[in-house]
């Protein structure tokens, strides 16, 4: 892995709500002290007894153990504990879990409640657990210290990986040195899955049009206006929407790198590094910026952006999508979303001052809070080995297509593949609801990690990997994975930080829809900095020192 594969993940850390900012402020002050539960303490003589530290099964007598566990709405509501990968891993580790299903609409406030009041399980298992819980509650004891003792003996995958990608462990230790958690991890290197949602265009009405895949903007613009002004759909009618999304936040994402902008990938929506002087910069607030949005608001203003863009949902935009009305877009793929027939993602467009990068990716650690032992699990050391199998490939090919010969086959040339009555499931239902039997991935958030050759999702599909390799030469150099940040520096973050980002996506807004000219720009500009900039760039700055020294 090369230094090119660095990422700061912040988004979390800055949603923060103010339940967890007062949740913090009650939080020890020493932010570089030991924490109190150290993971070297040995086990009682007769759980070692019990305990195999490497093979299977993890215990010779049965224990059982229950987490509190995060549930998507599109993974069903069957039992995780009756689905084919739990069953099986039941049966080769002698751990039976119990699962507390906990859906995710309410899972905040319900985990926020129970690390408060103490009424939690023995661990929390696709919870989306903040950075900042991680180091309150790790630092209080309550998260069990996994550094020092239980990763190094017991989790050799996650090990391994940590020492193949460095800015993973980086990415995962808390301010006060110490490691609380067991992520939800993409592979660097399986970069469709980090763009997660490229723009489309559709070739065929490219080819009507006579015109060449766009490779810069002005030609990107150039095709947008030739969809306005004819009839590709063939209905008798002017109604193809030249560019349609849900919100514009993801259109600044897939076009910023053609000013130069984004220059550490998606996890920085404010700040990056300024080429020129290798300097942190705000550049939300930077001419590059402001050209940007004046692109954007050109093509608004000249009906080249579906005039429902801030307010509908991706039901609508699919239902649009499915109605054949669609020349571009932003999702995970056209095909999956609404059978979207003839679409190219786009790669890196170059910009008006030659800048040609691609910087719409994500975080390879998406959750770094998806799995944590509590203080009140009595095998810590076996729940880390159960949790661990999960991060090699036979564990993860486990988690994510279930059992060969019940869920899926191997190809010829070692490939997985679903088996048919997931694929086409003869009672209709879909992929995802065919899967809910035998594993549990679906609706994201889970411990583990992601890798081409097991995972199945639509940024697997041959469109979603083309355009994969045309973002490629053009990637970031440089990627961050997420900062930690200290109590301090959350509660600026969540406070201050909030209120400048709110502001800022609510002044975007306008100049896009031109309720707002760009006459006020510098207006715009010295709010923004008269709200606390200066300040947001020192808390970047520690917390960069602290994310080299880790």
């Amino acid at each position: 892995m090369t230094e090119r594969k660095k990422w700061l993940g912040i988004a979390g850390s800055l949603m923060l709500s103010t339940t967890l900012v007062a949740a913090c402020s009650n939080a020890p002050n020493s932010e570089g002290s030991s924490s109190p539960n150290n993971s070297e303490t040995n086990p009682p003589a007769e759980e070692t007894a019990n305990f195999n530290a490497t093979g299977m099964p993890i215990v010779n007598e049965q224990i059982e153990l229950t987490f509190f566990t995060g549930l998507a709405a599109t993974n069903g509501s069957t039992p995780f504990e009756e689905r084919l990968a739990y069953k099986e891993m039941e049966a080769m580790s002698n751990i039976k879990v119990n699962f507390q299903f906990v859906p995710f609409d309410g899972l905040t406030e319900k985990r926020n409640l129970a690390l408060a009041n103490g009424d939690y399980p023995d661990a929390f298992f696709t919870a989306r657990i903040p950075a900042a819980d991680l180091m309150r509650y790790g630092a209080e004891g309550v998260f069990v210290q996994l550094d020092g003792g239980l990763l190094e003996n017991y989790a050799p995958n996650l090990t391994a990986l940590m020492e193949k990608y460095p800015d993973l462990r980086k990415a995962l230790t808390m301010p006060d040195g110490h490691i609380y958690s067991m992520p939800s991890f993409y592979d660097p290197e399986f970069l469709p899955m980090l763009i997660g949602t490229p723009l489309w265009i559709k070739e065929d009405w490219l080819k009507q049009l006579g015109m060449e895949e766009p490779t810069t903007i002005e030609e990107y613009y150039n095709f947008l206006k030739a969809v306005k002004t004819t009839d590709l759909n063939g209905n008798g009618q002017l109604d193809e929407i030249p560019y349609s999304g849900t919100g514009i936040a993801s259109f600044f994402d897939q076009i910023k790198g053609a000013w130069g902008l984004g220059t550490r990938g998606l996890g920085h929506k404010h700040v990056d590094v300024d080429p020129e002087t290798n300097e942190l910069r705000f550049f939300r607030t930077s001419d590059r910026y402001k050209e940007m949005l004046e692109f954007v608001h050109q093509l608004y203003a000249e009906g080249l952006i579906d005039k429902d863009i801030f307010t509908q949902d991706s039901k609508a935009l699919f239902a649009k999508g499915s109605q054949d009305l669609l020349a571009s877009t932003i999702n995970s793929n056209p095909i999956t979303q609404f059978n979207g027939e003839g679409y190219i993602g786009l790669g890196a467009l170059k910009g008006p001052h030659g800048d040609q990068l691609y910087s719409n990716i994500k975080v390879p650690m998406v959750w770094v809070g998806a799995f944590a032992i509590t203080d009140k699990n009595p095998h810590p050391e076996a729940t880390v080995r159960w949790m661990d199998h999960f991060f090699s490939e036979e564990g993860a090919i486990q988690f994510f297509m279930g059992k060969e010969g019940e869920s899926y086959t191997v190809n010829d040339d070692g490939s997985l593949e679903f088996m048919d009555h997931i694929k086409n499931n003869p009672d209709g239902l879909t992929l995802d609801q065919a899967l809910t039997s035998y594993v549990s991935w679906m609706g994201g958030s889970y411990p583990g990690y992601v890798h081409q050759k097991w995972f199945k999702g639509s940024e697997t599909l041959p469109s979603s990997v083309e355009a994969g390799e045309k973002a490629a030469p053009y990637q970031v150099e440089e990627l961050w994975y997420n900062f930690n940040f200290t109590q301090e520096e959350t509660e600026f973050m969540s406070t201050i930080g909030s209120d400048i980002h709110s502001y800022i996506t609510e002044m975007e807004a306008k100049f896009v829809n031109g309720s707002a000219p760009f006459s006020e720009w510098e207006k715009y500009v010295q709010t923004v900095h008269s709200m606390g900039v200066d300040r947001y760039l020192e808390v970047y700055q520690a917390a960069l020192e602290r994310y080299n020294q880790n």
